[in-house]
This record gives structure tokens, C-alpha cells and sequence, in this order.
């Protein structure tokens, strides 16, 4: 019997089967609150630097761009220690912070809107 040829699989065509589809705000909201509300007994500066860490260490760059983008709309709906860390995150993405994801946050002028 010949071998036969295998088609494509849809999995492999697609890339919105990939993982790539889409990335939807309202669940990077989610998302970034639920890690923030992990940390939520910790003292702000903490809870903003694990947010940090977590988003930088876990969160693809487009995830990143994409919740940075909410962030410059007004980051509606984004718990306190949430928006802390991304502010954080941002600078020091932005070289405006030496980036060392476990040290502790200065919640100072970098981070404000």
C-alpha cells in the first residue's frame, strides 16, 4: 500500500489555534486583579512589586502592550496594587527604574500617572 500524503493540520494553519488569538482586555483586567488580590495582605510597595515580577516574568509582550494600552485609556477596573505594579513594571521596562524584579518598590514619582 503507497503511503499517503497527510494533510495540514488546522491546528498548525491557524494561528488563531495557536494561542495567538486575540488578546481581550476585560481578562488581562481579570487576570492582573486576581494576582494582585494573591498579594493583597502584603504592604503596598510588596504587592505591587510581586505584581510585577509575576507580569514580567510569566506575561507575553503583546499581554504586556495590551494591558499597558488599558493603562493609558485609564486603566478602568484595575485593583490598586494591580495598577501600582504595571506603573512599576513600565518603568522599568522603560530603563526609567533600574529593573530588579524582587526589589522593593519605591512608590514615588515614576509611578505616577
Amino acid at each position: 500500500m503507497a503511503p499517503t500524503r497527510r494533510r495540514a493540520n488546522a491546528f498548525y494553519m491557524d494561528p488563531l489555534k495557536r494561542g495567538h488569538a486575540p488578546v481581550n482586555d476585560t481578562k488581562l483586567v481579570t487576570m492582573v486583579n486576581q494576582i494582585a488580590a494573591f498579594h493583597r495582605r502584603r504592604p503596598a510597595a510588596e504587592a505591587a512589586t510581586e505584581v510585577a515580577a509575576h507580569v514580567e516574568k510569566f506575561w507575553e509582550a503583546r499581554m504586556r502592550r495590551a494591558i499597558y494600552a488599558h493603562l493609558d485609556h485609564g486603566g478602568e477596573g484595575l485593583d490598586p496594587n494591580a495598577l501600582a505594579g504595571l506603573r512599576l513594571l513600565r518603568a522599568r521596562e522603560e530603563g526609567k527604574l533600574p529593573f530588579d524584579p524582587y526589589a522593593k518598590a519605591d512608590l514615588s514619582s515614576p509611578l505616577e500617572a
